[in-house]
């Protein structure tokens, strides 16, 4: 008796192809990163951006490919959320990094004064971030003022001048010695504010490189101006609070909290006074934990 062979086939599921790019998709997604690049830009405010930023989160090939865009570019993306949209920071080999020295030469006619931006731009964050828990809250609000970061910095040259007469060093550093401790000596000589004849504040002055640094980070929106106060008061934005956990593993941070000017241990006070400061003219309030 003869079988029969079945020769009808068998039920196979194909999964779906993906869905191949399109310009149309590569458009939206350099579009997301563009947005990304334009800080002050609240998603809130702008329907294309919220609208991109729930695709991101939806549509992982989408997401894959805004993040491809993003890293073509030479940028990192911190995170990408309705709070703080796209935030991206610069790779060191990008086309948008901005370079210390570049910075100086925009905000001082001195580029040799280029390590103290670099150290107001380090105060204000150690100041506005002084706990590792600060960093991890995203309901954290850091609030500083121009004159707070030049007192803050002030007080942590007073640190060092002691530690430095305990070690017996009292003249330039000796070898191996922090790398900002040259920086805060000259600091500590430099005049806090100064005036100018129509009794503006030097732009040379410490108070004057602070005033400078925190205009650059409001531009970049990375803190939001809230008053003219001890020398102008701002509060940060998440995108600052991403960029600053970012950095917060450098050895310039380190060193700068390890002074103790600022706790970063449990729940103490954000500042903690050191003895005999009455002459620093601390700033109220500077730096304390805010929460919206």
């Amino acid at each position: 008796m003869t079988e029969h062979a079945d020769r009808t086939e068998p039920d196979v599921t194909v999964a779906p192809a993906t869905a191949a790019v399109t310009p149309a998709d590569a458009a939206d997604a350099a579009r997301l990163v563009s947005f990304g690049l334009q800080p002050r830009l609240q998603p809130a405010r702008d329907q294309e951006y919220t609208e991109l930023l729930r695709r991101y989160r939806e549509d992982p090939p989408f997401a894959r490919l805004a993040d491809a865009v993003a890293t073509g570019l030479g940028l990192v993306v911190l995170e990408v959320s309705p709070r703080a949209g796209m935030a991206v920071t610069a790779a060191e080999d990008s086309v948008f990094a901005v370079r210390m020295g570049d910075y100086a030469r925009r905000t001082s006619a001195d580029g040799g004064d280029r390590f103290l931006h670099g150290l107001a731009h380090l105060a204000v964050a150690a100041l506005a971030f002084p706990r590792p828990e600060d960093l991890a809250d995203d309901g954290y609000i850091g609030r500083i003022s121009v004159n707070g970061v030049d007192s803050f910095v002030r007080q942590a040259c007073r640190r060092l001048e002691e530690r430095s007469a305990e070690q017996g060093e009292n003249t330039d550093p000796a070898t191996g010695a922090p790398g900002l401790e040259a920086a805060w000596r000259v600091w500590a000589r430099r005049s806090a504010a100064g005036a100018t004849k129509d009794a503006r504040r030097l732009a040379g002055s410490t108070t004057g490189i602070v005033g400078k640094a925190a205009a650059f980070l409001t531009d970049s929106g990375f803190l939001q101006r809230t008053g003219d106060d001890h020398g102008g008061t701002y509060r940060t934005t998440a995108r600052y609070q991403l960029q600053v956990r970012d950095m917060a593993g450098g050895a310039a941070m380190a060193e700068l909290l390890e002074l103790g000017v600022v706790p970063v241990t449990d729940g103490t006070p954000t500042l903690l006074p050191a003895e005999d400061t009455d002459d620093l003219d601390l700033v109220a309030d500077a730096g304390l934990p805010f929460h919206s």
